[in-house]
């Protein structure tokens, strides 16, 4: 095998999450008055901390959000991810697939990874492995959080693979010394690679990709 040990950015790259948190994003701030698409949320915070998004918001609006705004969001979102959230197509193939020891590490917050995990029935994958950003205490598109996992799991990270979906993740994973595969679905393969990512447009290719098997059908 390539790699000892794979590791899995979380929204949108094992969950489908990265449109839906948007679209709640941009409903809520279109409420207050400054009018936001999800596309537009999408492309301006996808793979970002949530206090980085609305402070880029506050600056826009030239005006500060109410004091409980985030939480208002995650609580918003945490009710639409259980009533829509779906895995990402394939990915549970590719997961059944990857002998390799497994792990998330997010700039989410434990709490909602666990969340997204488990409506979608993931979590059975990864042995508890979850790592936050928040109990790092410092975030993509720092190193920090991918160095973090691959020791604790005991491996180094030339011997790892990250899957990621954004180029602040992308930017984490080369700042950490550790391959990546771009997961380009919904994110523009030009700019993944740009970062320094080998792009790839489906799950079921991802096998293949970690050296394993011929792609799934």
């Amino acid at each position: 095998m390539k790699y000892k040990a794979v590791i899995f950015d979380c929204d949108g790259v094992l969950v489908d999450s990265e449109t839906l948190g948007n679209r709640v994003l941009a409903e809520m701030i279109t409420d207050i008055g400054f009018p936001l698409s999800p596309e537009q949320a999408v492309q301006q915070f996808k793979g970002g901390k949530l206090a980085d998004c609305l402070a880029v918001v506050e600056d826009q609006m030239d005006a500060k959000l109410p004091a409980d705004f985030a939480n208002q969001v995650r609580a918003q979102m945490a009710k639409v991810f259980e009533q829509e959230l779906q895995a990402i197509q394939g990915v549970r193939e590719a997961l059944e697939a990857i002998p390799m020891t497994k792990c998330v590490a997010s700039n989410g917050p434990e709490e909602k990874m666990a969340l997204t995990l488990r409506i979608t029935d993931l979590s059975r994958y990864f042995d508890g492995r979850i790592y936050s950003a928040y109990t790092v205490g410092v975030w993509k598109p720092e190193p920090d959080l991918y160095l973090f996992a691959a020791d604790q799991m005991g491996v180094h990270p030339s011997e790892c693979v990250v899957i990621e979906d954004s180029k602040l993740g992308v930017q984490a994973a080369v700042a950490a010394g550790i391959p990546v595969l771009g997961y380009a679905d919904h994110s523009s393969p030009v700019e993944l690679e740009s970062y320094g990512a080998k792009t790839f447009g489906s799950m079921f290719e991802l096998p293949a990709l970690l050296g394993l098997q011929s792609s799934l059908s």
